[in-house]
């Protein structure tokens, strides 16, 4: 009995723990850098715009570009961490229907190399017709 108790319990726990990883993946935060403040994902992982794209529409970004710039698809209900505004927080439809995260209508992407939690290895990069940069905690696209 005393060992059904103690599995019931540890299955409680991974339960619930379970339950608060999604939260923390769906949070968009703002944390220094050398950059300055910019925005990351709930994973750590930085997010970059792309001045070829305009604020407020869809991405520009298909094919190869999305390739080496992936998209941050919403991937769920969003919410804004530490330093983050929720009403900046938006969305735009894809051509496949999809939603991309936007922030003050800047559509939202990783860069592929940036492998590790605050690794930010491509700012102020030209590729794809435009300019990448990290964005800050205001919206704004980081030089």
């Amino acid at each position: 009995m005393k060992a059904i108790l103690i599995t019931l319990i540890g299955l409680a726990l991974v339960a619930g723990s379970a339950q608060a990883s999604p939260q923390a993946k769906n949070t968009l935060t703002a944390a220094k850098s050398r950059f300055g403040t910019v925005l990351f994902d709930g994973k750590g992982r930085v997010l970059y715009g792309f001045t070829r794209d305009k604020r407020g529409k869809p991405s520009t970004c298909y094919g190869a570009c999305a390739a080496a710039w992936p998209v941050y698809f919403k991937p769920g209900a969003l919410r804004a961490g530490k330093g983050v505004r929720q009403k900046l927080i938006g969305t735009v439809k894809r051509k496949n229907g999809r939603l991309q995260v936007t922030y003050n209508g800047w559509p939202l992407y990783y860069y592929v190399g940036d492998t590790s939690p605050g690794a930010i290895s491509c700012q102020n990069v030209n590729e794809y017709g435009g300019l990448w940069l990290v964005v800050s905690p205001a919206g704004k696209l980081i030089r």
